[in-house]
């Protein structure tokens, strides 16, 4: 069978390509292929850059639901993303359709971001009884700030490609086709000389304001309008260890609090309830 990953060279860049449809789920053979594929784009002397885009009508969408319940299988995603945002040499993300959960905290690995027009970026993960789980709460402050942050992952909403532009989540917006766009703005990194500029270095906008203030607030409103929910409390618990705590340390607290959310009962309840929905709304589509 083969990989729905594809490596290519265009000049001095490493083209990859996800092939994945419907939604290029991350499930275990895209994660594989992702790590192999950076991993040779590291090991090639010829490569001075890399894009990540995908085919069809959307960027990677999220987790592959066939998963849910089952054994982790590995690759891990947090294994990817740290292969992709260690890689030494300037990485882009070409966003199109949506880039959620999962699909963003592989975008936002890479050492730039450009999207399409059209694009949303989005967190789902609370909505399932989650919090996202490989890195997104350590580097998603360090982009947008803490209390944007806080809003996008609690709240689970998408936001469009020119919100996600305005807030610093991604560098350019396009038109057009991911991979043409992501070449063309690799071959402005390179003539510029831009190197890799990983997020979880970036620690900017993790001072600004208050932070022990606007933790405070969020508790309490996230106690208001969502009591006796598992996942919100322990998601802003993550976002505030990115302030506390240096990267490393940060990405094992969020993964101890997203253990914790796995194995809650309430999060079984959810996913049963999304796959309930996703049932009923295909009978109706088909009735």
């Amino acid at each position: 069978m083969s990989s729905p990953v594809h490596f290519a060279r265009r000049g001095a860049i490493a083209l990859i390509t996800v092939d994945h449809p419907p939604v290029n789920a991350l499930g275990q053979a895209v994660r594989a292929g992702l790590l192999e594929a950076f991993r040779r784009a590291e090991a090639d002397a010829g490569v001075r850059a890399v894009v990540l885009a995908c085919r069809g009508r959307t960027f990677i969408a999220g987790a592959d639901i066939k998963e849910f319940g089952l054994p982790p299988r590995a690759p891990r995603l947090p294994e990817v993303v740290e292969a992709i945002e260690a890689c030494a040499k300037p990485s882009v993300a070409a966003l199109h359709g949506s880039a959620l959960g999962g699909g963003l905290e592989v975008a936002m690995a890479c050492h730039y971001r450009i999207a399409r027009c059209d694009a949303a970026l989005g967190l789902p993960e609370v909505r399932l009884g989650l919090l996202p789980g490989a890195g997104e709460t350590q580097r998603l402050p360090r982009l947008v700030g803490v209390a944007r942050a806080l809003r996008m992952i609690l709240s689970g909403t998408p936001i469009a490609a020119a919100e996600a532009e305005a807030c610093g989540l991604v560098d350019e917006l396009f038109e057009g086709e991911p991979q043409a766009a992501g070449l063309a703005f690799s071959e402005r990194l390179l003539a510029d000389r831009c190197g890799p500029r990983r997020t979880g270095e970036r620690n900017g906008k993790l001072l600004a304001g208050d932070c022990a203030a606007l933790f405070a607030a969020r508790r309490r409103e996230v106690e208001e309008t969502q009591p006796g929910l598992f996942s919100p409390p322990r998601a802003i618990a993550a976002v505030e260890a990115a302030t506390l705590l240096p990267l490393a340390e940060g990405l094992r607290r969020e993964r101890a609090l997203f253990e914790e959310c796995l194995r809650s009962p309430q999060r079984e309840a959810l996913v049963a309830a999304f796959f309930a929905e996703r049932q009923a709304r295909r009978q109706q589509a088909a009735g």
